[in-house]
Formats: C-alpha cells, sequence, structure tokens
C-alpha cells in the first residue's frame, strides 16, 4: 500500500488505478495547477466517467482548500513537514 501510494504523490498517471478515477484526479490537478481553463467539458468528463455532482462537488472542495491552504502557507514562508517532500516546500528567500 505504500508504494502504491508513494506512485500516486510521484506520478498518478502511471499508478494502477481504475479507469473510472483517472477523469477525477486529471480534474484535481488541472483545477489546481490551471483553475482558469475549466471549463463544463470537464464536468461532462466526470459525469462521463459515473461521477455524481456529489461527488465532483467534493472533490472540487477539496482540490481547491488544498490549493488555498498551500498558497497561504507558501505566501507567508511556512516550512512543510519532512513527509511532504522538497517537491511540494515553498522556496526559501
Amino acid at each position: 500500500m505504500e508504494e502504491f501510494i508513494e506512485l500516486l504523490m510521484r506520478d498518478y498517471t502511471h499508478a494502477p488505478i481504475l479507469a473510472r478515477d483517472r477523469p477525477l484526479l486529471d480534474y484535481a490537478v488541472k483545477l489546481a495547477r490551471e483553475p482558469w481553463s475549466m471549463t463544463s467539458a470537464d464536468i461532462d468528463k466526470l459525469r462521463a466517467a459515473g461521477w455524481s455532482d456529489s461527488a465532483i462537488l467534493d472533490v472540487n472542495l477539496v482540490a481547491s482548500y488544498y490549493a488555498f491552504v498551500n498558497r497561504v502557507a507558501g505566501g507567508l514562508g511556512v516550512e512543510l513537514e519532512a513527509r511532504c517532500g522538497a517537491r511540494h516546500a515553498p522556496r526559501t528567500r
């Protein structure tokens, strides 16, 4: 299980996940990295994969909150725990 989690964190696109989970993860990544580029087509992909509007709202809220908290922490220069990995740590001044 630990290896699976590590693979998800490193690159979920190569993790052995269910086909219906891939669009959900793609959506969360796009929302976190390029929120300005989201369209109704992104929601349509999730619905086509079988996700309910409630599940879509859940992933939207979690991804949005994660991005918000990271921007607050980065803006204040908060150091992340070592477990989070250097790739997620804010740059030091």
